[in-house]
């Protein structure tokens, strides 16, 4: 069993930056692929990164590329999303989770993967004013 615990969410400025941290108890951290979500208010749940057990793949949706960088620290059981230039369309909540489906550029641009994982976080409120 894996619990994950995300933390830093928080209420910043349109530009600002925010990181948000997973940080995972239990066995087995070091083998799964991680995976950040984020849903806003009436809006489906959707992928913003993934990152490979051994940080050895990183994948982004493309609303984020070039603002996002998610990195993984297993000597901390801890995987961060650090979210650069924010805009207000990316209020969520964000969560983490955790599970044997690698990652790809598929896991974040296509729907339906959420099912395949086997842990998650609370999740995390960020929101962007404008």
């Amino acid at each position: 069993q894996l619990q994950l615990v995300e933390s830093g969410g928080g209420l910043v400025r349109s530009g600002e930056s925010l990181r948000v941290s997973c940080t995972a108890s239990g066995f087995g951290f070091n083998s799964y692929h991680i995976s950040w979500f984020r849903q806003a208010p009436g809006k489906e749940r959707e992928a913003v990164s993934c990152i490979g057990s051994t940080d050895e793949n990183v994948h982004y949706t493309d609303s984020v590329k070039g603002r996002f960088t998610t990195s993984r620290d297993n000597a901390k059981n801890t995987v961060y999303l650090q979210m650069n230039s924010l805009r207000p369309e990316d209020t969520a909540t964000y969560s983490c989770a955790a599970g044997a489906v690698q990652c790809s550029e598929s896991v974040v641009s296509t729907p339906g993967w959420a099912s395949w994982y086997d842990f998650w976080g609370q999740g995390t409120q960020v929101t962007v004013s404008s």
